[in-house]
C-alpha cells in the first residue's frame, strides 16, 4: 500500500478539542466584588521602624531660606589652625596648573634678563644693589630660563642641607628679582608660578626650622610638642629670636618688590612672634602700591593673598583693599565704552587677559566662607552697593571684577536681588569686560532657580530694554538665550514673540557666524523642548524664518528636535502641519551627507524621518495619505527602514479601503506603489517579508494577479538568498525558515497555476533548503514539515481556511477532478518523506536530533495514512529519538501514544 494522504474533518475536529464551557456568575475580568484586604495596624513601638516616606511627628521643617543659605551660613569644617596652610596649598595646586595651561610657554620667544640673575650665588653681601644695577643685559629663550630657575631650585636646596643659609637667601632673592622683569608679559604668569614655587621651599625651609628650635633645643633636647593651634606666649625665647632674625634679615633687601615677595613667603612665622597679624597684612598691602608695573602689582597681590590664606585667621580688610586697588589699576588701563569704538586693543587687552586670573582668585577667596548678613557690607566695600539709593550716587565698579563676584554670590541672594543687580550691571560701563558678557552670566545664575526670582515682569522688562540697544547679533542671541528659560517657565508668550522678532531683523541684517549658529541652536532647543504641542511652536513669530537661515550641523539637530517632537505622543493630522514637517524633513536630509558619515552618525536623524512619515495621518483622504507616501519615497530615497514603512503604510490605507467599500482602482494603486517600491529595499529577506505581507493584502481583496506576481517576486528573492562572507545571523535564519513557513501556509489560500501544476512554489522551497549548506538541519525539518502539512492541506475536499474575498477559489475546486493534482502532491511528499531521516541524522546535538525524529514523526501520522512506507519512515524516526532521548521523556511517549492511535 503506498502513500496516502488522511481525510481531514476540519469542523468536527475542531469541536472535538474545544475546551468545555461551563455558566460563570461573574465575568472574569470585572471588579471583585469583596473589599481588599485590610492590614491592621501593629502595636510595635513607633521607634521599632521609621518610614521614611511618611510624614511623623517631630519632623523638621525646612524653609526656603535655610536651603538657599545653606552653603553661606555654614561654618568650615576644618579647624582654623596650622592646618589652614594645607588647605591653602590645596586650593593653589589646581589654580596654579589652570594658570599654566591658560599662558602656555613658547619655545620661540625670548626674554631679557639680568647675567648674575641666573648664575649661582656667590661669597659676599647679601644685598649689592650695585651690582644689581651695573650687569648686563642677557637675551635667554623661556625654556632655557626654566631650566636655570630648576637649577636655583636645587642650588637652594643643596645650600640649606650644607648649613649655608645665607647662600639660600641671596638666591631667593635673585629669584624674587626676577619677577620685576616684565618684558616678555605673556611669559608672566609662567615665571611667577615657579618664581613663587621657589619662595614657597623657601617660606617652608624657614618654618620648619623656626618650629623645630620651638620644640627641640641646640643640643637636641625635647622643650614640647607645638600644636596646630599654636599661641605666641608656646615659643621659646630662641626661636622667636631666630624668626625676628629672618625678618630683619628679608627687611633689609633694598628692592621693594623682593621684600614684598620674600616676607610673604614667611608670612605664617609671624605665628611665632605675635597672635594677631591684620596689621601685618595691611602693611603688606600698602607696601604692594608702590609697585609700579600693573602687570607685577596685580601678581604680587595675587601671592599676598594665596599666603594669607595659609594663615589660621584674618579678616577680610586686606582682601578688600587689595581688589579695590586693583580697580583703580584697571580704571587706568580700560577708558569708558563710550571713549573708545572698540572695547580693548593691543597691549591693554593682553594686559588686562593676563591680570584677570588674579582677579578670579582674590574674588574667590573674598566670598568664601562669607555669612549671608555680610555680603551686602562687602558689595558696598567693593563700590557694588544693590540698593538703588546708593548706586546711583556711589557706583564705581568694574565690569570685570563684578562678573566674577557674579560667580562667586550666592544663588538665593542672586534671585532675591536680581533687579538690583541687573541695575549694578547696567551701571558698569568700562571696557575691561564684555557688558553683554555680564548680562548673560547673571541670566544663567538666574535660570539656576527660576521660581526664587524676584520681580520676574520688572527683570524681564528690564532685560528687554537691555536687548533693544543691541544692534550686534551675536550679543543679541547671548543675552536672550540667558533669560530664555525664565520667559519659558514663566509663561510670558508675549515676550517671547518679540525675543523672535528681534531676532529675525538682526539676522536680516548680516550673516549668522558659527558662534550665533550655536546660540540659535540652544534658544531653538529650549523653545521646542518647552512646548508640548508642534501647532504652538510653528505659530511663533518668525520661527520658521530663522529656521531656513540656519544652516549645518545646528540646523540639523533642531530639525531633529522638531521632527521627535511632533511624532512623540499622537499622529499628525493637520495638513499644514504635515506640510510644514515634511520640508523640514527633506531640509534634514539634504543636510545629511550619507556617503561620508559613519552609519551611527545619521541613524538617529533617519529614525526620526522614518517616525514622522510612519505618524502622519490624512484620515479619510486615503488618495492624500498615498501621495504623501508617494512624495516621500522619492525624497528619502536613501533610508531603508523608511521604505520599509512605506510599504506597511500603503498596505494599511489598502485594507482601510476594502473595509470602507472603497473603489478598487486605489487598492491597485496601492499594490503597485508596493511593487514600485519593495526593489530599492537593500536587503532580500526584508524584501521577502514585504512581498509577503502585501500578498496577503492582495488575497484579502481578491486581486488574485497581483498575488501571483508579488508571490512570484517573493520566490525570486529567496533564489537571491545567499550568506554574507559565508555567515549569516542566528536571528536572520530564524526569520528566513519563518517566512518559509508563513508562504506555505499562504499557498493553502492561493490558486494554483494549470499549466505550471500546484507544486511549483513548493519545489522552489525545496530546491533552496538542499542548497543552502548555512541552513541548520533543525531549520531543514520546520520547513520540510511546512510542506507536507501543506499538502496534506491541499488534497482534502475542504481547506483548513480561506481567503476572506468571495471571488478566491480554493484549489479543491479548481482542481477539481482532476488526476494529476493528487499524484502530485503525493509525488512531492514522498520525496520529502524519503528525505527526512537523511535531514535528522544531520543535526550534531543528540538531544535536539531527538526532539527533530518526533517532530517529524507527528507531520507524518497526522498527514498520512499510516501505509507500509508511512510507518517504515516512522519507526525509522522513532528508534533515532529512543536512542537519544531519555526512556521516561515525556514528548517520546505522547508520540508513540499518536502512533498506536493512527494505525
Amino acid at each position: 500500500m503506498g502513500l496516502e494522504f488522511r481525510r481531514r474533518d476540519y469542523r468536527a475536529e475542531e469541536q472535538a478539542h474545544l475546551l468545555r464551557r461551563t455558566h460563570a456568575d461573574n465575568h472574569p475580568l470585572s471588579s471583585p466584588s469583596f473589599s481588599p484586604l485590610q492590614v491592621e495596624e501593629s502595636n510595635c513601638r513607633k521607634d521599632d521602624f521609621s518610614d521614611p516616606l511618611r510624614a511623623t511627628d517631630g519632623t523638621t521643617e525646612i524653609s526656603a531660606d535655610d536651603i538657599q543659605n545653606e552653603h553661606i551660613n555654614s561654618e568650615p569644617t576644618v579647624p582654623r589652625d596650622s592646618s589652614a596652610q594645607l588647605r591653602a596649598r590645596k586650593e593653589w595646586t589646581p589654580f596654579k596648573k589652570i594658570l599654566m595651561q591658560r599662558f602656555p610657554v613658547s619655545k620661540s620667544s625670548s626674554v631679557s634678563m639680568g647675567s648674575n640673575l641666573l648664575v649661582k650665588g656667590t661669597k659676599g653681601e647679601l644685598d649689592d644693589q650695585k651690582m644689581f644695577e651695573e650687569e648686563d643685559v642677557k637675551v635667554i629663550s623661556q625654556q632655557e630660563c626654566l631650566s636655570k630657575l630648576q637649577e636655583l631650585k636645587d642650588e637652594i636646596n643643596r645650600s640649606w642641607s650644607a648649613d649655608d643659609r645665607v647662600t639660600s637667601l641671596r638666591l631667593s632673592i635673585k629669584v624674587a628679582r626676577l619677577l620685576t622683569e616684565t618684558s616678555v608679559i605673556q611669559f608672566y604668569p609662567t615665571l611667577f608660578i615657579l618664581a613663587t614655587d621657589i619662595m614657597d621651599l623657601l617660606g617652608d625651609l624657614v618654618w620648619n626650622r623656626i618650629k623645630r628650635k620651638a620644640e627641640f633645643t641646640e643640643e637636641g633636647g625635647y622643650i614640647c610638642s607645638l600644636p596646630d593651634n599654636f599661641k605666641e606666649s608656646d615659643i621659646c625665647f630662641d626661636a622667636k629670636e631666630t624668626c625676628n632674625n629672618w625678618f630683619s634679615k628679608i627687611g633689609s633687601v633694598r628692592e621693594l618688590l623682593p621684600r614684598i615677595y620674600l616676607e610673604l613667603a614667611i608670612l605664617p612665622c609671624w605665628r611665632f612672634l605675635d597672635n594677631h597679624h591684620e596689621d601685618v597684612l595691611q602693611r603688606l598691602v600698602m607696601m604692594t602700591r608702590g609697585i609700579a608695573d600693573p602687570l607685577a602689582s596685580a601678581y604680587c597681590r595675587l601671592y599676598l593673598v594665596q599666603c594669607a590664606q595659609r594663615l589660621p585667621e584674618h579678616d577680610t580688610g586686606f582682601l578688600i583693599t587689595c581688589m579695590n586697588d586693583i580697580k583703580l589699576l584697571l580704571l587706568r588701563l580700560t577708558p569708558a565704552r563710550e571713549a573708545v569704538d572698540r572695547d580693548l586693543s593691543g597691549t591693554s587687552e593682553v594686559l588686562l587677559t593676563l591680570i584677570e586670573p588674579t582677579i578670579e582668585y582674590i574674588v574667590r577667596c573674598l566670598f568664601k566662607d562669607l555669612r549671608q548678613m555680610e555680603i551686602n557690607d562687602m558689595l558696598l566695600a567693593l563700590g557694588m552697593a544693590i540698593n538703588p539709593s546708593i548706586l546711583s550716587e556711589n557706583c564705581s565698579c568694574v565690569s570685570i571684577i563684578l562678573h566674577y563676584v557674579l560667580k562667586e554670590l550666592p544663588i538665593g541672594f542672586i534671585c532675591c536681588n536680581a533687579l538690583e543687580i541687573l541695575h549694578l550691571v547696567e551701571c558698569a560701563k568700562d571696557s575691561s569686560f564684555l557688558q553683554s558678557l555680564n548680562f548673560k552670566l547673571l541670566g544663567h545664575r538666574l535660570c539656576e532657580r527660576v521660581p526664587e526670582v524676584s520681580k520676574v515682569l520688572l527683570v524681564v522688562d528690564k532685560i528687554f530694554q537691555v536687548l533693544s540697544c543691541y544692534d550686534n547679533l551675536d550679543a543679541y542671541l547671548m543675552v536672550a538665550d540667558a533669560y530664555l528659560d525664565i520667559i519659558l517657565e514663566s509663561h510670558l508668550g508675549t515676550y517671547l514673540n518679540v525675543i523672535l522678532d528681534g531676532i529675525f531683523e538682526r539676522v536680516r541684517d548680516e550673516k549668522i557666524g558659527e558662534n550665533e549658529l550655536v546660540i540659535l541652536q540652544s534658544i531653538f532647543s529650549k523653545i521646542v523642548a518647552h512646548f508640548a504641542n508642534i501647532e504652538h511652536i510653528l505659530a511663533l513669530n518668525h520661527f520658521l524664518d530663522i529656521l531656513d537661515m540656519m544652516r549645518g550641523s545646528s540646523r540639523n539637530v533642531i530639525s531633529t528636535q522638531i521632527l521627535s517632537m511632533a511624532a512623540r505622543n499622537s499622529q499628525i493630522r493637520d495638513p499644514t502641519v504635515i506640510e510644514v514637517l515634511l520640508e523640514i524633513a527633506q531640509a534634514l536630509y539634504d543636510g545629511l551627507d550619507f556617503s561620508n558619515m559613519r552609519k551611527d552618525d545619521y541613524q538617529h536623524p533617519s529614525h526620526v524621518i522614518a517616525r514622522f512619515v510612519y505618524m502622519v495621518d490624512h484620515g479619510t483622504q486615503l488618495e492624500s495619505h498615498l501621495r504623501f507616501l508617494a512624495q516621500c519615497r522619492g525624497a528619502f530615497s536613501s533610508i531603508s527602514e523608511l521604505q520599509e514603512i512605506l510599504v506597511h503604510s500603503s498596505n494599511n490605507l489598502a485594507v482601510r479601503a476594502m473595509r470602507d467599500g472603497n473603489s478598487c482602482n486605489f487598492i491597485k494603486s496601492c499594490l503597485a506603489f508596493n511593487e514600485v517600491t519593495i526593489p530599492a529595499i537593500p536587503t532580500n529577506l526584508r524584501q521577502l517579508n514585504l512581498y509577503l505581507e502585501t500578498a496577503e493584502v492582495a488575497l484579502l481583496g481578491g486581486f488574485i494577479s497581483h498575488t501571483d506576481g508579488l508571490i512570484d517576486a517573493a520566490v525570486n528573492c529567496l533564489q537571491n538568498v545567499d550568506s554574507v562572507n559565508g555567515t549569516r545571523s542566528m536571528e536572520d535564519l530564524s526569520l528566513l525558515v519563518s517566512l518559509l513557513c508563513k508562504l506555505c501556509c499562504m499557498l493553502v489560500m492561493v490558486p494554483g497555476n494549470l499549466e505550471q501544476g500546484v507544486t511549483r512554489i513548493p519545489k522552489h522551497i525545496l530546491s533552496l533548503i538542499e542548497s543552502q549548506s548555512w541552513i541548520l538541519p533543525r531549520m531543514k525539518i520546520n520547513v520540510l514539515s511546512s510542506v507536507i502539512y501543506l499538502s496534506a492541506a491541499l488534497s482534502q475536499n475542504q481547506l483548513p481556511y480561506h481567503a476572506v474575498s468571495g471571488q478566491v477559489i480554493g484549489n479543491y475546486q479548481l482542481y477539481f477532478d482532476v488526476p494529476s493534482y493528487h499524484q502530485e502532491l503525493l509525488s512531492l511528499s514522498g520525496v520529502i518523506l524519503q528525505g527526512l531521516v537523511n535531514v535528522v541524522m544531520q543535526e550534531s546535538s543528540v538531544a535536539v536530533r531527538g526532539k527533530m525524529a518526533l517532530e517529524a514523526c507527528n507531520c507524518i501520522a497526522s498527514s498520512f495514512v499510516m501505509s507500509d512506507e508511512a510507518l517504515e519512515a516512522c519507526s525509522k524516526l522513532m528508534e533515532i529519538a529512543k536512542s537519544c532521548l531519555s526512556t521516561g521523556d515525556k514528548f517520546l511517549h505522547s508520540t508513540l501514544k499518536v502512533l498506536y492511535l493512527k494505525k
